[in-house]
């Protein structure tokens, strides 16, 4: 541990805080526009002309890519903390 600084780890926790919030805030835009597009996709079913399929198909991709750059933060998040786990478990030791 540094002499007159603040463990290394609670600094990289508190960065990890930030980025689980981050990230929740972008779940809650997701699952916001999900139940839009289900709703949009309800009305096409009803008969209505108001969304294209091809419009449908564009968003569900658009959706399925920042799914899936969510995974890969998501990924990050949990080797992350992985390491912040070892670390204390470790005492907080760096060598």
């Amino acid at each position: 541990m540094a002499s007159g600084g603040e463990r290394p780890d609670l600094d990289a926790l508190r960065e990890l805080e930030e980025v689980v919030r981050h990230f929740e805030t972008e779940l809650a835009s997701w699952r916001r526009r999900a139940l839009g597009a289900e709703a949009r996709l309800a009305e096409f079913k009803g008969g209505e002309a108001g969304v294209s399929h091809e419009r449908l198909e564009e968003e569900n991709r658009s959706l399925a890519q920042r799914l899936q750059a969510a995974r890969g933060h998501l990924g990050d998040l949990l080797d992350r903390l992985q390491f912040l786990e070892q670390q204390q478990g470790n005492g907080g030791q760096t060598q």
